[in-house]
């Protein structure tokens, strides 16, 4: 296998902490953002989506979503089970996981992406390039808040996003949470059970990498 990460970006992030939790060891290369080595010929030739994290298989195939990545991990490396194992686990992951992508990190990146000069004509990821729209950036730091209260609201009533272990869902939040840092935001000092949370996960080694 061989993984193409970044150091600096959140979603190869979350890939390495998933690869760390498995326990495994796979060859990576590092493709830097701020040098735009992601628009570079060799690796559009790798991902024409200009995007990372990758993961080329042991069969050759190329995986360019975390899903993708953490299905084929945990297929091929079922144990620590990271995707759940009975029907109500594996369902309550997924549904964490979609839940902490659409209303924290999307919003996260929207702020960061629609304010950030070193972005201006780079709003979204990818070959082409976007404009920023300022109006996204607002209403973006107004759905981060959300975000931080929608956490509370699940982990005063949960250990862990997904249930009573740790998931890929709570290593998707944990990486937002700690990069919403970029924008000036953090967990706020009314949610102690989301910053119990997130220490936890920091104490992990993964969290380190």
């Amino acid at each position: 296998m061989l993984f193409y990460d970044c150091s600096t970006a959140p979603s190869p992030r979350r890939a390495r902490m998933f690869i760390a939790e498995k326990g495994l060891k796979i060859e990576s290369r590092e493709i830097s953002l701020a040098e735009k080595e992601q628009l570079s010929p060799a690796f559009l030739a790798v991902n024409p989506r200009a995007t990372v994290p990758v993961l080329i298989t042991r069969s050759g195939a190329t995986l360019t979503e975390n899903l993708a990545i953490a299905t084929y991990l945990e297929a091929v490396s079922p144990n620590p089970p990271l995707l759940g194992e009975t029907a109500d686990e594996k369902a309550q992951v997924m549904q964490w996981n979609a839940l902490v992508e659409q209303q924290g990190g999307l919003p996260i990146a929207d702020v960061l992406r629609n304010s950030n000069k070193h972005m201006r004509g780079r709003a979204l990821t990818g070959p082409v390039n976007f404009e920023q729209i300022p109006e996204l950036a607002e209403r973006g730091r107004l759905r981060v808040g959300l975000f931080f209260d929608l956490l509370e609201q699940r982990l005063s009533q949960s250990a862990y996003l997904a249930g009573e272990r740790l998931t890929m869902a709570d290593i998707t939040g944990f990486v937002f949470v700690d990069f919403a840092r970029v924008i000036k935001a953090s967990i706020p000092d009314t949610s102690p059970a989301t910053r119990a949370w997130f220490d936890a996960i920091k104490a992990h080694p993964s969290a380190s990498l």
